[in-house]
């Protein structure tokens, strides 16, 4: 298990390890054990072998091979593994914007690298963005704090978070970048909210990846007219949830569109299910916002029907609308693939693994690092189905990662090789 980590990181990320090293270190150089390396991955493995709290670093970890082995991954001597304190140490100090850069330079790799065009909509990469509880508290945690109040009573302290994770039709889910949604330090009139992060994530999102294809699957809370503008100044696609509500007067226009053009129709039948689509084209009258579009799509299966309406900027014919109603329906994985298993699948993103504020954003960055790497290796071609069946869950994945980890070494001439020569590592579809 230990060399299909090795081969997966030294095959996607070849440079990782020069990217962890030229990586600002704002401790005083005379007075540190640990290079930037070896905190990085272990705060890393603390994520990707789901060790569930920050303490068990201390017990996990603390094995002679365990030590060799991240000694092999950083090219550095190290007397022992660090103490969780090291590294809450450290990130308290960090600069999170040193980690968002890392993770950057991870997805560049992968886009450089053509891993993912295949997962493309007409050219485009899907993005989804939405927002989730991060860290709640009964007490008042920091002068960041989200407060949830009823009746004039606070109920408890929050930290949210606003993601946007580029997601794959293969099931994979990648942070690509993150806006903490926190109150200004001080007394505030009205606190931060979703939308208000949702422009801040843009802007970031538009200077990391100035020239990237970008497909925004969003919400219903989206559909309205300055969240149009921006995609169409930014140069986006969108897809966003459409309902009634949103946008009253262009959801009536498009329902008499639909009336009115009836060749405007598909249909699609696939192994008892049943796909009916309807679309209208430029349903909002904007001059300064081109092209916006309506596609529904009626979904009988077993007798029972459910109804998707979308508004988006692609052009919807009778070639496309099947793959723009797929691109839409894939908005609920940052939900599956990102936030329930980031929850529920063993690497506790609602632990507080740390109450400091800088350093409880670094564990969530790292955190999202290592989530990229072990989608990696699950949908890397290097785990075969059979393997992967007898290690049961995706935790048990980790479970045997770690074991390899504490109680065997690297073979030194099996690295060598994998360093010096070149080998292909395919993702594989459901």
């Amino acid at each position: 298990m230990k060399g299909v980590l090795y081969k997966t990181v030294h095959h996607f990320f070849p440079e990782y390890l020069g990217w962890l090293k030229n990586m600002k270190d704002p401790r005083n150089k005379n007075m540190i054990t640990y290079e930037l390396p070896t905190l990085i991955w272990i705060g890393t493995l603390l994520f990707l072998l789901k060790l569930g709290s920050r303490r068990q670093i201390n017990y996990e970890l603390d094995s002679e091979e365990m030590l060799k082995n991240v000694q092999l991954l950083t090219k550095e001597e190290q007397e022992r593994i660090p103490h969780d304190g090291t590294l809450a140490y450290l990130l308290e100090r960090f600069d999170t914007e040193e980690l968002c850069k890392l993770r950057t330079k991870m997805i560049n790799s992968l886009i450089r690298n053509k891993c993912l065009n295949k997962y493309r909509l007409s050219g485009y990469y899907l993005v989804a963005i939405d927002g989730s509880g991060y860290l709640t508290f009964k007490e008042k945690h920091c002068d960041h704090c989200l407060k949830v109040e009823k009746d004039g009573k606070v109920l408890y302290y929050r930290h949210p978070v606003l993601e946007a994770k580029l997601v794959l039709s293969n099931g994979m889910a990648f942070s690509i970048e993150t806006e903490f949604v926190e109150n200004p330090s001080g007394t505030v009139k009205a606190q931060d909210c979703e939308l208000k992060a949702f422009h801040r994530l843009a802007e970031k999102l538009k200077r990391v990846f100035p020239q990237l294809k970008i497909c925004l699957l969003l919400d219903g809370l989206y559909a309205n007219k300055p969240v149009l503008d921006m995609c169409n100044k930014n140069g986006w696609k969108h897809i966003i949830t459409f309902k009634e509500g949103s946008m009253p007067e262009v959801y009536r226009e498009y329902e008499s569109l639909k009336k009115s053009s009836t060749e405007n129709h598909g249909e699609y039948e696939k192994d008892g299910i049943k796909q009916e689509y309807f679309w209208a084209a430029d349903v909002l009258q904007y001059k300064d916002i081109p092209n916006t579009n309506v596609l529904e799509c009626i979904e009988t299966k077993a007798g029972k029907e459910k109804k998707f309406v979308w508004l988006t900027n692609f052009v919807i014919n009778e070639f496309s609308y099947r793959e723009i109603g797929g691109g839409g329906r894939l908005r609920w994985k940052i939900e599956n693939e990102g936030f329930n298993m980031q929850k529920n699948g063993g690497y506790k993103l609602e632990h507080p693994y740390s109450e400091h504020i800088v350093a409880l954003k670094n564990f969530y960055l790292l955190l999202q690092i290592a989530h990229i790497i072990n989608q990696l290796m699950e949908k890397g071609s290097l785990l075969v189905d059979e393997i992967k069946k007898s290690f049961g869950s995706i935790r048990n994945l980790a479970h045997r990662l770690l074991e390899s980890l504490r109680t065997s070494v690297f073979d030194s001439i099996e690295i060598k090789s994998i360093e010096s020569s070149r080998f292909q590592i395919r993702l594989r579809d459901p």
